[in-house]
């Protein structure tokens, strides 16, 4: 059974950086499309950045472009999300997920293996 364990969150200031990790284990991670997605209280859980199996294609939310990298490390079986720039809307529980999918795929619904998520808390 695949499982994800977020960390790294936390509270940080407007304008600074925060850099979440997540460890898979139980699985053949390489397999794995990865994607981090993010809930704000009383809002849909929304797609934020996404990386393909091999690493060689990432996938970005307007909002966090030029903010936000998504890389993976195959051997250490973790895909990380850098956070830079920090604003109070990047307020959220993160999750990490995964799928199967060859693609990164923005919808919710087709990664089939989720974190327990990480509150990231940016004030301002």
């Amino acid at each position: 059974q695949v499982q994800l364990v977020e960390s790294g969150g936390g509270l940080v200031q407007a304008a600074g950086s925060l850099r979440l990790s997540c460890k898979v284990s139980g699985g053949t991670f390489w397999s794995y499309t990865m994607a981090w997605f993010r809930q704000a209280p009383g809002k849909e859980r929304k797609f934020v950045a996404g990386i393909s199996r091999n690493g060689g294609v990432m996938q970005y939310e307007d909002s966090v472009k030029g903010r936000f990298t998504v890389s993976r490390d195959n051997r250490q079986n973790t895909v990380d999300l850098q956070m830079n720039s920090l604003k109070p809307e990047d307020t959220a529980v993160y999750y990490c997920a995964a799928t199967l999918r060859y693609s990164v795929v923005t919808d919710h619904p087709t990664y089939s293996c989720w974190g327990q998520g990480t509150q990231v808390t940016v004030s301002s």
